[in-house]
């Protein structure tokens, strides 16, 4: 039997809003109709920034240190900061020496004695703010370690368009309109409101369980020795 060959599925966000529509039992009658469920996707984005990392929005950035400079603004988009290193050159290669930097809170930098002295970073605290910023500790004289390379966790993109693919993975597509669809439900159609929580929250949570890193483990058992007189 033949197949496709493709894996190209996708679905926009005009598919996307019919699709939750009707979970609810309705169909999409008017403009404002899909304005008001775009507007639910977005909002439906945003929680999704309160559950947990979304690998697909990580991504790598690097800053040039400045002598004397401490705090550095994050790029716009910019949630979290997950890690941070400091490293003698802007790309990894040859002999490019990195240094891993540890993060602390608000509370442990705010009890950082001399907060102003220069030397070679070895931690970092981010003020999570509209656009959070990250501050190096000890401030960086940039003799040896001249770049900053850190892990931003992104925010999920606007709808935007009605002709616009949703920026996630294929593999949310599936709780993403189950969520829109719970969304509707709350205005349109309250009778079905607690099943389809049930199953958006269903479809999230194995989304989000598949959405990890797949790295070896090793676990040693502790070793025990009692002592004889």
């Amino acid at each position: 039997m033949a197949t496709s060959g493709t894996t190209a599925f996708d679905l926009s966000i005009d598919d996307i809003v019919e699709e939750a529509y009707e979970r609810c039992g309705l169909s999409t009658n008017s403009g404002y109709d899909l304005k008001k469920a775009r507007r639910g996707l977005n909002v439906l984005f945003s929680e999704w920034g309160n559950r947990g990392v979304h690998l697909w929005k990580v991504e790598k950035q690097t800053q040039t240190l400045t002598s004397g400079t401490a705090t550095y603004t994050t790029p716009t988009s910019t949630n979290d900061v997950l890690e941070a290193y400091i490293s003698t050159a802007s790309a990894p290669g040859t002999n490019v020496t990195d240094v891993t930097l540890s993060k602390i809170d608000r509370s442990t930098y705010a009890a950082l004695p001399n907060k102003g002295s220069t030397g070679q970073p070895s931690q970092y605290y981010v003020d999570r703010q509209t656009t959070p910023t990250i501050t190096l500790y000890l401030t960086p004289d940039a003799s040896t370690y001249t770049h900053l390379h850190y892990y931003t966790l992104k925010r999920i993109e606007d709808a935007g368009a009605y002709t616009n693919n949703p920026d996630i993975p294929f593999r949310f597509l599936p709780c993403m309109i189950s969520g829109l669809a719970f969304y509707l439900s709350l205005k349109y159609s309250p009778e079905r409101t607690q099943a389809l929580k049930m199953y958006y929250e269903d479809e999230l949570k194995r989304a989000l369980d598949e959405d990890g890193q797949r790295a070896s483990l090793f676990i040693s058992p502790a070793n025990y020795y009692p002592t004889r007189n």
